[in-house]
């Protein structure tokens, strides 16, 4: 059986005695222990050995506390990576300091032992629950990419729908998680796919009233694909809203103008505009500038939320994008 690897934890202060009494307080917790006397050993030992967890004294010269702390979150930034501050400086002004600085918790000098080590393993369980939905989420994007593999003709449909999406978020203004959020739903939107027959979906005919039915149920299939990831619960309206249409005629709830989410709505315009310049089997592509004029000429016969379908047409008539994509 594999020996399980022990936590390991990474102590900078620059007194050395300070880090003595560190390594002798994790060792005895069962924790492995780097220690450094500044940033720059600091960021190399990240660089080299698996970090689980660090614990930075804020009063050093050069790189401080709060310094060191925002580079070592700029490192790690595709994962969740705790950060204690250890201080002596308990005002307002400094904590909040730290807490700009990406630290996830304090301890105050003279610090208590059990409350030390009590911050650490919390900690540590909660990055390993990050680790666990990281996991979780990376099998269903690959679910996401062994569906569209079956497919020739909406291969990379879902990564440019979310590519765009996030594009068309950060243009509208949203914040970059908000942005971030409607790549993900983008990624996802049609993940219920997976459950409906690959004769339907790749069929090059007119489909029969009973397959389509099949297919309208894939936004519900979807939603209970990831319903069970908490961290997916934001998008959940994106995958079961974004083929309802502003003139209420869509599925699978019939919903109606601003009923419909925000984030369905925009989803419903990208997945159209995707949709459009993408070979389907029963169609060739359009051009860019076709799928545009189309949209241009429809946009107020009820597909889409006509101000934010506008706005993407804004988006895409744009000088950069026009530079991108109008090739």
């Amino acid at each position: 059986m594999k020996e399980e690897r022990r936590p390991s934890v990474l102590v900078v202060d620059d007194v050395g005695a300070n880090l003595e009494l560190m390594e002798a307080i994790f060792h005895r917790a069962g924790y492995d222990v780097h220690m450094a006397l500044s940033a720059e050993p600091a960021l190399e030992f990240c660089s080299i050995y698996p970090i689980d967890i660090a614990i930075l004294d804020v009063m050093m010269p050069g790189t401080n506390g709060f310094e060191l702390c925002k580079k070592l979150k700029s490192l790690t930034d595709k994962y969740f990576f705790p950060v204690i501050l250890l201080t002596a400086l308990n005002d307002k002004k400094n904590r909040i300091t730290g807490i700009e600085s990406g630290a996830d918790d304090f301890i105050s000098k003279p610090f208590d032992v059990l409350e030390l080590l009590t911050k650490v393993r919390s900690l540590l369980k909660l990055k390993e629950l990050h680790e666990e939905l990281d996991h979780s989420e990376n099998v269903i994007f690959s679910l996401i990419a062994a569906m569209e593999s079956r497919d020739l003709y909406t291969k990379g449909h879902s990564t440019r729908v979310g590519d765009l999406a996030k594009e068309f978020g950060s243009f509208l203004g949203f914040p970059d998680k908000d942005a971030a959020m409607l790549k993900k739903a983008g990624l996802l939107h049609d993940i219920g796919k997976i459950g409906l027959s690959e004769k339907i979906l790749s069929k090059p005919g007119i489909l029969t009233e009973e397959e389509k039915e099949i297919i309208k149920k894939h936004p519900l299939i979807g939603e209970n694909i990831c319903r069970p990831l908490q961290s997916l619960h934001g998008i959940l309206p994106a995958v079961r809203a974004h083929h309802e249409r502003w003139d209420g005629s869509g599925f699978p709830d019939a919903l109606a103008g601003s009923d419909i989410p925000l984030i369905a709505r925009i989803l419903a315009i990208i997945d159209s505009y995707d949709a459009m310049v993408s070979i389907r089997p029963y169609r060739d592509s359009r051009t860019t500038e076709s799928a545009l004029f189309v949209m241009e000429r429809e946009l107020h016969e009820g597909q889409w939320d006509p101000e934010l379908a506008g706005l993407f047409l804004q988006m895409m008539s744009s000088a950069v994008f026009a530079g991108n994509r109008l090739a």
